[in-house]
């Protein structure tokens, strides 16, 4: 990577933002988290982390690669969970930008997943990768992002989706019961809506009704602390939940790409409780597929214990597309 231009990638959730420069060797440095919510826009974060470096983006080449949770095909970005929307034509002209790269945030964590080692992510339960297939990665966050990665032409390709926004589809009775309680406040209800931060809240307070008891006002890591604790039989069973529901999602996600070459859990909820989820459902409700239960139970699943993929897959990104630009010259 040439001396002369500067590197910038950030990973932008709906909570955190988090943003580093590329060495000339293409690795992260200078790594600074932000807490998305004391911004008024993505311009202001940027110039703070700019000015803290001491780099001037009218004065320095500077190319960027940002990945964001939300869609990016528009020039107008309108973030799901954050009250950020901007133009990137506008975002690249008022910092100065070189290059300005933008890709979604579960695009990123696609790129990363062929680099990391085996310290950076913890498989459960059994199955095989097979070289060369499929792969699906999912992630219970502020949001639920999705994604997949295809081999074609010779190189990895990454395909961005929507798709933690598909319809819940509860199989039994206690299921119907949190679809019907999701259904009083919402007019459609999605997997993002349990398979979240708020989705935990929200499994609670659904089972807290279903099982007629009273409903305390825990957010979602004091109900995943005392389900761990096992100091509340709701909480245990919400967390309980959380889990099979999610081992349902990312089976689904295993069926609709025959993902042989893995399924991966992104995100910052499920690392946090890692013992209490390879204990959980996950795995049996990720194989439960009736007869096609054999199809998914050849297929792995792993949880990302890397702190920063989406940076990761960022910067991958970002050096391919410079290795690109470098080879049309």
């Amino acid at each position: 990577m040439s001396n002369d231009v500067i590197n910038i990638v950030a990973d932008i959730g709906g909570t955190n933002l988090r943003i580093a420069m590329l060495d000339e060797l293409g690795n992260i440095k200078n790594l600074k988290t932000y807490q998305c919510s004391q911004y008024p826009c993505l311009r202001n974060v940027i110039d703070d982390y700019l000015q803290t470096l001491e780099i001037n983006s009218l004065k320095q080449d500077v190319n960027a690669c940002l990945a964001i949770a939300c869609p990016v095909d528009q020039d107008l970005i309108d973030m799901t969970n954050l009250p950020w929307s901007f133009s990137k034509a506008k975002l690249k002209a008022d910092l100065g930008l070189n290059k300005l790269h933008m890709i979604n945030d579960y695009t990123a964590i696609a790129w990363s997943i062929n680099s990391l080692d085996e310290w950076q992510k913890y498989k459960i339960g059994g199955g095989e990768v097979v070289s060369h297939k499929p792969i699906a990665i999912c992630g219970p966050g502020t949001g639920l992002g999705v994604a997949n990665v295809i081999w074609g032409n010779d190189q990895w390709i990454s395909v961005g989706g929507e798709g933690g926004h598909s319809d819940f589809a509860p199989i039994n009775d206690v299921e119907i019961a949190i679809l019907n309680y999701l259904k009083e406040k919402y007019s459609r209800v999605s997997y993002e809506q349990l398979l979240s931060g708020l989705g935990i809240e929200q499994i609670y307070q659904a089972l807290c009704h279903y099982r007629d008891v009273d409903t305390k006002n825990f957010s979602a890591a004091e109900i995943s602390n005392r389900a761990i604790e096992k100091r509340c039989d709701i909480c245990l069973e919400t967390m309980e939940q959380f889990c099979k529901t999610l081992g349902s999602f990312a089976g689904n996600l295993a069926l609709t790409t025959a993902s042989f070459g893995g399924v991966y859990i992104a995100g910052g909820i499920v690392p946090r409780f890692l013992e209490f989820f390879e204990e959980s459902g996950f795995r049996r409700r990720f194989e439960a597929k009736g007869r096609f239960t054999h199809f998914n139970a050849k297929i792995p699943t792993f949880v990302i214990t890397e702190s920063q993929p989406g940076l990761l897959g960022a910067s991958a990104y970002l050096i391919q597309q410079n290795i690109n630009e470098d080879l049309c010259r």
